[in-house]
């Protein structure tokens, strides 16, 4: 079996065996704005929510987010990407989201438990932001003088090793904004599944 005649590491090895799932955010050249649905993080209404129901956990694997900030106008105008995770509960449903799909990272095996939304636009159940995982933040430096200028895409790229185990009832939460509204982001955010009792 392939399994055994190639050493695979253990993420390779649990992708083959159909435990690993990967959600896009943003679709091709047209990103998420961002920020609630406007400028600065808001804390019901996310980017991107994984939700892990009770009786799975997973193990995040790699969550990569790619912002395009808006116009700067002053000094000190900032974005910023946070990566968190509620350990109480996962989405009730509650909100105006977009739902994504949990894609498989070895076609044709595993289907996921979890479910993924993205883009709210109305606010969820505030979830509790238990544990901060990443945070990148961008902040203007226009020498004193008020300007306009377009900063480098802010990129926040969060490969735990040894990573957290979140165990459901939970959540992997995606956020990105700014104190000026952002042209658009993406992510790209993958993980390890697996029932709890299997651990």
């Amino acid at each position: 079996m392939l399994l055994h005649k190639v050493p695979f590491d253990w993420k390779q090895r649990a992708i083959l065996e159909g435990r690993g799932f990967h959600v896009d955010v943003g679709a091709f050249s047209t990103g998420i704005v961002g920020g609630g649905n406007g400028t600065v993080l808001d804390q019901d209404q996310p980017e991107a929510v994984i939700s892990v129901p009770s009786g799975t956990s997973i193990i995040p694997i790699r969550v990569a987010v790619q912002v395009q900030p808006g116009l700067m106008a002053t000094d000190s105008d900032e974005t910023e990407i946070v990566v968190a995770w509620d350990q109480a509960v996962a989405s009730d449903g509650t909100g105006t989201a977009t739902a994504e799909t949990c894609l498989k990272m070895y076609d044709g095996v595993g289907t996921s438990l979890c479910t993924a939304t993205s883009a709210y636009t109305a606010n969820m159940t505030n979830p509790t932001l238990s544990v901060e995982l990443a945070r990148k933040v961008s902040t203007a430096d226009l020498t004193g003088t008020a300007a306009s200028a377009y900063p480098a895409v802010l990129e926040l790229v969060y490969t735990p090793d040894p990573g957290p185990i979140l165990v459901g009832p939970c959540c992997l939460i995606v956020y990105w904004g700014g104190t000026v509204a952002t042209v658009g982001g993406f992510a790209q955010i993958e993980w390890l599944e697996y029932l709890t009792s299997d651990l």
